[in-house]
């Protein structure tokens, strides 16, 4: 009998609350989740919903107010802030809506920025870059800077330094939401080849054609999951 795939995110009962008494606003009520090696899936809610503050704890970018949550056996709600940063970069990558790409940069520079942080040697920065940019097709746009290439081109730039450092997961926030169809179609057939290579997606999303792409869907509710 195959085994299941082991966990790469759980959350336990995480609940975050802003403000207090009159103003206190429940964004995540006791939500549990659980992520699995390999997995692809999709978030969706509503405005408000919960899914953006969920997004954001997943990705180490804020910390729940109550509950545990777990990032590739680590208790990521022990860690301080620079520990918290350090696995955010070794763990994580990140994909938004914007490709938040630095304009004075060339793709290949933009990749490569990543792995600055994370001290990696210039020589195995620029192998990683070519390797990760041919991965989603662009070896041929290497010193293209992002006002030379199209939305799609953006996006893929932004793919490719995401799995730069070989994330755990890759975290996805309405990444198709600045694209037409066409190129909707070209970015989520490259999500699910890299899903299909074996990275760890999770993508957040409004749209029920992007979401139907994904192998499962929560949908959010008020800070929990209703289906």
């Amino acid at each position: 009998m195959d085994l299941p795939n082991p966990p790469v995110a759980e959350l336990v009962r995480v609940s975050k609350v802003y403000g207090t008494g009159d103003t206190e606003v429940r964004a995540l009520d006791d939500l549990s989740l659980t992520v699995q090696q390999g997995d692809y899936l999709a978030v969706m809610g509503a405005s408000g919903s919960g899914k953006s503050t969920a997004m954001n704890i997943l990705g180490c970018l804020d910390r729940p107010t109550s509950g545990s949550y777990r990032l590739n056996g680590t208790d990521v709600e022990s860690l301080d802030d620079d520990a918290l940063a350090d696995l955010r970069n070794q763990q994580l990558g990140f994909v938004f809506q914007q490709f938040h790409l630095l304009p004075q940069l060339s793709a290949i520079d933009n990749v490569m920025l990543p792995m600055i942080y994370a001290r990696v040697p210039k020589e195995e920065r620029r192998r990683r870059a070519l390797a990760a940019l041919d991965r989603v097709g662009l070896s041929h746009r290497l010193e293209n800077k992002p006002n030379q290439l199209s939305g799609g081109q953006q996006q893929r730039v932004a793919l490719a330094r995401a799995i730069i450092n070989d994330p755990a997961m890759l975290l996805a926030d309405e990444p198709t939401g600045a694209l037409d169809s066409h190129t909707t179609e070209e970015v989520l057939s490259l999500f699910g080849d890299l899903n299909a290579q074996g990275i760890t997606i999770l993508l957040v999303t409004h749209e029920s054609e992007v979401g139907a792409r994904a192998d499962r869907v929560v949908h959010f509710r008020d800070g929990r999951i209703s289906g």
